[in-house]
């Protein structure tokens, strides 16, 4: 993370932007509790260190990341981003740890089979699925298997996917409480 040209310490720019990412917590929010530690600065700078460092925090943890499970459970859920309904694909092991997500425009095989060779691009290849009666998913698992040769399991039972169902309402919280998102570009 390269903080030069910044006023401001390496550790203090990722305090600020940690308060943000991690709490429900508006700019002005961290502003104060930033100046509550002795530290002036303005809530647009600490939107800019958002924007500008939240990529890079992403990639690091992304190397630090724990191994998922092998059974994951799959799931869509709709949200609003900028007033139109987008759907959020998500995946989540058994254990509840998240394996990826993806937000798209509309519900449809090729979201549902681009967010699963995404998933399994960035964890492991899984033996069993769980997921709803949702048709795009099914013949999204059902191509990704015949073309490459795979055997992933596809399981509907619908009470194993409460997990997954259970986490998207933190989201929606989370994003409700955030004034929504702007974008689709994540």
């Amino acid at each position: 993370m390269n903080t030069k040209r910044h006023c401001y310490p390496k550790a203090i720019i990722l305090q600020a932007v940690y308060f943000k990412l991690r709490f429900t917590l508006s700019y002005r929010d961290v502003e104060e509790i930033m100046k509550m530690r002795g530290i002036e600065i303005d809530h647009a700078t600490i939107q800019r260190w958002v924007f500008k460092f939240s990529p890079m925090i992403e990639s690091q943890i992304k190397k630090r990341k724990n191994r998922v499970g092998v059974s994951w459970r799959m799931y869509e859920t709709y949200i609003k981003v900028k007033g139109i309904w987008c759907y959020l694909y998500r995946a989540v092991d058994k254990l509840g740890n998240t394996v990826d997500f993806l937000l798209t425009k509309r519900q449809q095989r090729m979201s549902a089979q681009s967010f699963l060779i995404k998933a399994i691009n960035n964890n492991c290849r899984p033996t069993v699925i769980n997921i709803d009666k949702s048709g795009s998913n099914i013949s999204a698992i059902r191509v990704y298997n015949k073309r490459s040769f795979s055997n992933i399991k596809i399981r509907q039972c619908k009470y194993l996917n409460n997990i997954v169902e259970k986490d998207h309402r933190f989201i929606k919280w989370r994003i409700q409480n955030g004034l929504g998102l702007k974008t689709l570009n994540m």
